[in-house]
């Protein structure tokens, strides 16, 4: 019934969705990605029109988690702060799609996987920084503009995935954006989801910010900002922060 709701609030005119709406759309995902029994009763359970969506997400949401092949024992030195709004990064999509010819919905699915719309604001263990997370070199050869600037590194991504050839062979762009097959079904998918359903973004821009640890699973939530790492098992123990089991 929940995601019967939240879809139905995505979807009307002029709505924009809660950030609690859009975590709760999350978690529901990411549970149905993880306990396939949950998921087939769902899916019997809601109407046929939705199916194809809630499978899609839930799919997608899997397939990311696998990119995270070992659990951090630190919490990183992130800062988590309030993404654009829907309006400001369908303008910044539009335009790069308009400029570039890769598709709106392929640059918000990356930016989704990559830092949750700007919401995580931090430098990889490749060094890749900014909300599209490009490494210095490749935002030297794509970049224009300020690599920290959501507009400019749409833009960039934008490039960098019409130079791969993006128009024609989609998966093979993307495998040179992020080497993981993993990475790759799942933008695929958000992007799938995207073209069919459009309103979804407003929930999508929602979803948090969630770090796998030797101590659980941490959701770091808008405001976090770490000047330097923190042990996972401290920071699980304070009462103030969410963390959950593996297997939650």
């Amino acid at each position: 019934a929940q995601l019967v709701e939240l879809h139905a609030l995505a979807a009307a005119p002029g709505a924009v969705p809660p950030v609690a709406a859009g975590h709760l759309h999350q978690r529901i995902h990411r549970l149905l990605s993880k306990n396939p029994s949950i998921r087939n009763d769902v899916l019997q359970a809601i109407p046929e029109d939705l199916r194809p969506r809630v499978a899609s997400l839930s799919t997608a949401t899997g397939r990311i988690a696998k990119t995270v092949t070992k659990a951090r024992r630190t919490i990183p030195a992130w800062t988590i702060t309030s993404p654009p709004s829907v309006a400001q990064l369908r303008g910044w999509y539009d335009e790069a799609a308009a400029t570039t010819g890769t598709p709106w919905t392929v640059l918000a699915a990356v930016h989704l996987v990559e830092t949750r719309f700007g919401r995580l604001q931090g430098i990889s263990h490749a060094g890749a920084m900014g909300p599209m997370q490009f490494i210095p070199e490749t935002w030297a050869r794509f970049g224009e503009g300020d690599i920290l600037d959501p507009r400019d590194a749409i833009h960039a991504a934008g490039r960098h995935l019409a130079a791969h050839g993006a128009a024609k062979d989609l998966r093979k762009a993307l495998w040179h954006y992020n080497q993981s097959t993993a990475y790759v079904d799942a933008v695929v998918a958000y992007h799938e989801q995207l073209v069919a359903d459009p309103s979804v973004l407003g929930l999508l821009v929602s979803w948090q910010v969630y770090v796998r640890t030797t101590s659980g699973l941490a959701w770091m939530d808008e405001g976090t900002s770490l000047d330097a790492t923190v042990p996972a098992s401290t920071w699980c123990a304070d009462v103030a922060h969410w963390c959950e089991p593996e297997g939650g």
